[in-house]
């Protein structure tokens, strides 16, 4: 080897490390909005419910009722301890738990379904079915809930005023039936947001695997149940995942049904029991009671979500 090129070796590694340095601040450079936009929208409101948690809203001063106004007063764990010891909370966590076992199969399963259908060659125009299966989605889930509301309600629903009432109150509107009555208002919204995740992972699969297991003489049955579920585990993996998280946050649902019932606590659900401590409508009230609750939904979704992802890397194993 010449002098020449042993020279040369180091200005080649200085100039391509040059070339990665701009290659690398390009990238940040790029990234730099979702990066500021991710902890504002994201991070920053996480830190600050923690951080609020630890604090209550206190009356300062003196006299018998504390007098003056109110302070805000570290009180470490007491936010967690009262949510954590306050029956009412985990009947709530109960119900969600109960909602999201019966809820989310059916509605995953409803949208595997449906995803199968349209990526058959049985629908004819897929573009406009789908858009009618993932429009429910389009409607902001408040409205979405006041329209099913007032199809529960028997004066004004043509379905409602034919069923017998139970236990003094309108059919859908029952303590035995409104759990599942919001769990069909769900089902309705978000079944064409998960279609479309199906779908995706469908079509994504490689047409040779069809073409091959047709020469070799399997029929769609097969293709189907052989081919096409399994391999859109993973899909139903992100489904199930994100099922769970909004399975934990339902509120405009049951906030709408109390409002139509008259019956329903509010507690009835925990983050109905968050938003009515934040309003000062439960003891002990505030932000730092309701970012607690919050919190608290936040480590029961995040602990479901890795059992789920979990359980489901042992099965596919």
């Amino acid at each position: 080897m010449s002098a020449a090129t042993v020279s040369s070796a180091p200005k080649a590694r200085g100039r391509w490390s040059r070339q990665a340095k701009h290659e690398a601040l390009s990238g940040w450079a790029f990234s730099l909005p979702f990066f500021i936009c991710f902890c504002l929208v994201f991070a920053a409101p996480i830190i600050s419910a923690i951080y609020s948690s630890f604090f209550q809203e206190k009356a300062a001063g003196g006299g018998l009722f504390g007098g003056g106004e109110k302070t805000s007063v570290f009180v470490g764990l007491e936010n967690y301890i009262v949510a954590g010891t306050d029956p009412a909370f985990w009947a709530g966590v109960g119900r969600v738990m109960l909602f999201g076992i019966v809820q989310i199969p059916v509605m995953i399963v409803i949208a595997l379904v449906l995803a199968l259908v349209l990526d058959s060659f049985l629908v004819r125009r897929r573009a406009g079915w789908r858009l009618s299966f993932f429009l429910p989605y389009a409607i902001p889930g408040l409205i979405a809930a006041i329209i099913w509301g007032y199809l529960y309600v028997p004066e004004v629903s043509p379905i409602a005023a034919n069923l017998p009432e139970l236990g003094g109150n309108p059919f859908f509107m029952a303590p035995q039936v409104v759990l599942w009555s919001m769990a069909n208002m769900t089902t309705w919204t978000y079944t064409g947001y998960n279609m479309l995740i199906f779908l995706a992972a469908l079509q994504a699969i490689p047409s040779d695997l069809y073409e091959a297991a047709r020469i070799d003489g399997a029929s769609g049955w097969k293709i189907t149940t052989r081919i096409k579920i399994p391999l859109v585990s993973s899909a139903a993996l992100l489904a199930v995942l994100l099922s769970i998280v909004g399975t934990i946050q339902l509120f405009n649902e049951p906030t709408v049904m109390q409002k139509l019932t008259g019956w329903m606590p509010n507690t009835y659900t925990p983050m109905m029991m968050s938003y009515n401590t934040m309003m000062g409508q439960l003891t002990p009230s505030g932000t730092g009671p309701a970012s607690a609750i919050s919190v608290l939904m936040a480590l029961i979704a995040g602990v479901l979500a890795v059992l789920y992802f979990v359980a489901q890397r042992k099965v596919n194993k």
